[in-house]
């Protein structure tokens, strides 16, 4: 055998095999400190930036993203549902005033007496003119059931001047609550056009971009509905009450006319005043 061989042979088994090299690792951070966040792609940190803020579908804000047509449909509509509520409020206090008329009427009549309220109400007004009649006494040749229907003539004209007065500011409900409808699908119809004209320049037809106009032309239904729903309710409501109110209170002075042409007859009023003249 070779000599150099041979000592190759020894030495490659008397020296001991080295170990692979570990993967050297980062060297860690002191105190277990948390590394640096790895930072995002570019096409991220663009689109988190560019999206828009969603939309403000409040009423406030509806009425700020409509365009002036829009604007004056609400702004018409708020006026009317306003105009509504105040004559609403008005009537019923009225409506009260008046029902508590009829009650001092029919007390008036049940009395023996000929008491005149000292006020400007509905019954003061009615014992007013009943009382000049009464006063005049009858015509000659008068019979008792003409006297009667004279008198109740001068009481009901009364009372029909006041539930005149009463019934003022009801057309308004009646014309709310006939057009606000219209006025409120008007503006409907428009924000729709205008919505549909923004999809068609921008050419995106995703839910974000269609959602505000269409809440903004049904806001303005909305808002015509809540004008008119009330107004035709009150006013169906007090015609109602009106036509009671003067139901019961012609009652009553027909009941008085009949009590004064009664008394008439018995204090020998009739033709009195006829035969001084």
């Amino acid at each position: 055998m070779n000599p150099t061989y041979a000592a190759g042979i020894v030495l490659a088994q008397a020296t001991p095999a080295t170990p692979p090299a570990a993967p050297s690792l980062p060297p860690a951070s002191p105190l277990g400190a948390a590394m640096p966040p790895v930072p995002a792609a570019p096409g991220a940190v663009d689109a988190a930036v560019a999206a828009p803020p969603p939309p403000d579908l409040s009423a406030l804000g509806l009425f700020m993203h409509a365009d002036g047509v829009g604007k004056a449909v609400i702004i018409i509509l708020a006026i009317a549902s306003l105009a509504c509520w105040a004559v609403i409020i008005e009537k019923i206090m009225t409506l009260v005033a008046l029902n508590r008329q009829v009650k001092i009427l029919a007390e008036a009549g049940e009395a023996t007496g000929m008491g005149i309220p000292q006020d400007d109400g509905m019954a003061a007004r009615v014992l007013r003119a009943g009382a000049r009649e009464w006063h005049e006494g009858r015509e000659p040749g008068e019979g008792r059931s003409e006297y009667r229907d004279r008198l109740e003539r001068a009481m009901r004209s009364a009372m029909a001047k006041t539930l005149r007065k009463a019934a003022r500011g009801l057309p308004i409900l009646a014309t709310t609550g006939a057009v606000a409808p219209f006025i409120g699908l008007f503006g409907t119809v428009w924000g729709i056009m205008r919505s549909f004209t923004g999809i068609a320049q921008s050419g995106d037809t995703s839910l974000a971009v269609v959602a505000p106009g269409i809440a903004e032309a049904l806001f303005a239904t909305a808002i015509g509905l809540a004008a008119a729903i009330p107004a035709v309710i009150a006013y169906n409501r007090l015609t109602l009450g009106i036509g009671r109110t003067r139901e019961e209170g012609g009652s009553v002075i027909a009941e008085l006319a009949n009590g004064m042409a009664r008394r008439s007859m018995l204090t020998g009023r009739a033709g009195a005043s006829r035969a001084a003249e």
